[in-house]
């Protein structure tokens, strides 16, 4: 089985993030894999670790994707991939899933394996697309893998009304959820090695397409404008009689929050 796994570089949503102008700020920012794409990566590397897989992992990008693509290899991922092209800098899923798309053609892969979304976009749209692009069948929210031979998977997702088992025919494309599995710590003999690691940087025309052939020019969506969120103000304490307290939070929630 040859698998081709997905990873995006995110901004950490653990640090505070400004914006100024309608834009993210980005001086001290800092990077990492995206949450459910970690996730992804560990579910390729335990399925490599059951079946002896191949493992691939692409991440579209700039520069700094290489300590992202190491970070993966030290959690067991054998080759990694980087596309680099400046046209691609304002691209959206259907762009990137096009990108995606070329990769999987010139590798002759039987999984694709995503995350189920981004943490910056929340979109959960590139795999899926990525799928009805490519011709094949797609699972989603999925919480749980078993190979049940060369050529078919048994699929566990969180539906709607509980857990559903899909049974899925390869080559296939699956996105994961957070809850699938707790990724590993890489240890510091794997991040060693993985820095003497080659990695392949590819750009569109390496990849035997162009950005007017992908839609570069007119990508589907754009991001106008970033908007910080309305700050909350401070809570009130309220002292005293309970009758008389009581008497005032509802008068409050009446007038002010407007809630009754």
């Amino acid at each position: 089985m040859k698998i081709l796994t997905t990873v995006k570089k995110v901004v950490d949503v653990e640090l505070n993030i400004h914006v100024k102008d309608g834009a993210i700020v980005e001086d001290g920012l800092q990077y990492v894999i995206n949450a459910w794409d970690e996730n992804a990566v560990e579910t390729t590397v335990q399925l490599k670790e059951q079946t002896g897989a191949e493992t691939t992992l692409v991440s579209i990008g700039g520069g700094d994707n290489t300590d992202i693509i190491r970070r993966c290899y030290a959690m067991g991922i054998e080759r990694g991939i980087h596309i680099e092209d400046p046209a691609l800098d304002k691209a959206d899923s259907f762009i990137y899933a096009r990108v995606l798309q070329k990769v999987f053609e010139q590798g002759d892969y039987d999984l694709v394996i995503t995350g189920k979304q981004a943490q910056d976009t929340d979109n959960g749209q590139t795999g899926i697309i990525l799928a009805e692009y490519l011709g094949l069948p797609c699972v989603s929210n999925v919480i749980g893998v078993e190979v049940i031979d060369d050529k078919h998977l048994k699929v566990s997702r969180a539906g709607d009304a509980g857990t559903e088992i899909v049974e899925v025919e390869l080559p296939a494309v699956i996105t994961v959820d957070v809850s699938i599995n707790e990724p590993r710590l890489p240890q510091m003999r794997g991040l060693m090695m993985a820095k003497k690691k080659k990695i392949e940087v590819m750009d569109l025309a390496a990849l035997g397409t162009s950005a007017e052939e992908i839609g570069c020019a007119a990508p589907k969506s754009e991001v106008i404008e970033f908007m910080e969120s309305e700050k909350r103000s401070g809570g009130r304490k309220f002292e005293g009689d309970p009758a008389e307290v009581t008497a005032q939070v509802v008068e409050l929630l009446a007038s002010e929050a407007k809630v009754i």
